[in-house]
């Protein structure tokens, strides 16, 4: 995979992250970036530099490599991943449409809403194994375009946590709650980073059975989630980096808190271990893409498109982004993890108004941010934050 695709998959998660409110949530850049970058290609000026630089790649070849991007994740052995592009039958269609999008994405809206919804839906539920039904679109008469992408991902952990239910006496998560735990003997499944925005940053690996592994970080409860979020990423993207448990749990005494999260603890097992325990939880978003369109490269081509249009490359007709939405989710239970993401983007024919012998303990008994990496890349499949649990007693 080029490595400056998943470097700016990598930017564009991150920057998104930074901008989310607080709360549970799940985002993916990795479903969004596909989409923008055959926008890229297929966009006139200004929308052309606009796009290019949201999505962080040449315009010229943006296409090209959202095609192989997807080819190379749909070829993990955890991973699933698609790209759909539905035509209205009565657009005309512009000579070049062929050289912007492949002919084997190509399906056809007829105009009728309640067969197209279906049509959409279908394709959404059986590229994401069924984790979501709905494609995020409203089919409405001026529907000329659709562009989709679609990401599912279930792996098993590579050893499995024990679950039991867990009362917390007092705090923001006091309650009873599904909680897991495990203890392992790779120390460096534990790394601390020191993030220049978010201070101290605990990052621990749950490693999956086969190609895909998740990362869970936690900083101290005065730092921001956007910046704790952004840490995580920028962590993932040099695992290598940080100071690895191996060298922590040398570093303090038994009861010697070493960093959020992360105390040295004694432990009747011959060698160290990790001890990680966590709340199981389940977490699913909706992103309105348009409320945010700056961020992401979409404000000249959601704007009056004149008599030109802003895709000539697509069709002589005029052509505006009226729509762009995105539904995600993830959870992360005792045997494994599972994640799937459908971003959608509708064309209309004309403007539209459109609306905005020592162990190492881990306990995340406060907001912590999580992250599912395809191991080989390093890239970013889904990444989220967890403000409170979400599977009560």
């Amino acid at each position: 995979m080029d490595a400056n695709v998943v470097t700016a998959v990598n930017s564009l998660t991150s920057r998104w992250a930074r901008t989310l409110a607080p709360g549970n949530t799940v985002i993916s850049g990795l479903g969004l970036w596909p989409l923008l970058a055959l926008l890229a290609t297929a966009a006139d000026e200004p929308g052309r530099a606009e796009l290019s630089e949201a999505a962080g790649v040449d315009a010229s070849t943006a296409a090209s490599q959202a095609v192989d991007l997807i080819r190379t994740v749909d070829s993990a052995t955890d991973l699933h991943a698609a790209l759909g592009v539905w035509v209205h039958q009565q657009l005309k269609l512009s000579e070049t449409f062929d050289s912007v999008i492949p002919t084997e994405l190509t399906g056809t809206l007829t105009g009728d809403l309640t067969g197209d919804k279906a049509t959409l839906d279908a394709w959404a539920a059986e590229h994401t194994d069924h984790l979501i039904r709905e494609m995020p679109l409203q089919v409405t008469p001026d529907l000329a375009v659709v562009l989709a992408s679609a990401l599912s991902l279930r792996t098993t952990w590579a050893r499995p946590f024990r679950e039991q239910i867990k009362r917390i006496p007092t705090g923001p998560w006091s309650g009873s709650w599904h909680w897991l735990d495990r203890t392992d003997r790779d120390l460096d499944a534990v790394r601390v980073y020191d993030d220049p925005a978010a201070g101290p940053l605990t990052v621990i690996t749950v490693q999956g059975d086969a190609d895909v592994d998740v990362l869970l970080a936690i900083a101290s409860p005065e730092a921001a989630q956007p910046d704790v979020l952004a840490g995580l990423l920028a962590a993932a993207a040099r695992p290598a980096a940080g100071r690895p448990g191996s060298m922590l749990v040398q570093q303090g005494q038994p009861g010697q808190q070493l960093a959020p999260a992360l105390t040295i603890t004694q432990t009747t097992s011959p060698t160290p271990e990790v001890n990680l325990s966590l709340p199981s939880f389940a977490v699913q978003a909706e992103h309105d893409l348009l409320a945010q369109r700056e961020l992401f490269g979409l404000t000249a081509v959601t704007s009056d498109p004149g008599a030109q249009g802003h895709f000539s490359a697509i069709s002589p007709d005029p052509l505006v982004v009226g729509q762009a939405n995105q539904t995600v989710l993830a959870r992360f239970y005792a045997t494994g993890f599972e994640a799937a993401a459908v971003t959608a983007m509708g064309m209309m024919r004309t403007s539209v108004s459109v609306t905005q012998s020592r162990r190492l303990d881990v306990a995340l008994t406060q907001p912590f941010a999580f992250t599912a990496l395809h191991r080989e890349t390093r890239l970013p499949v889904v990444a989220g934050w967890i403000a409170s649990p979400t599977e009560p007693e």
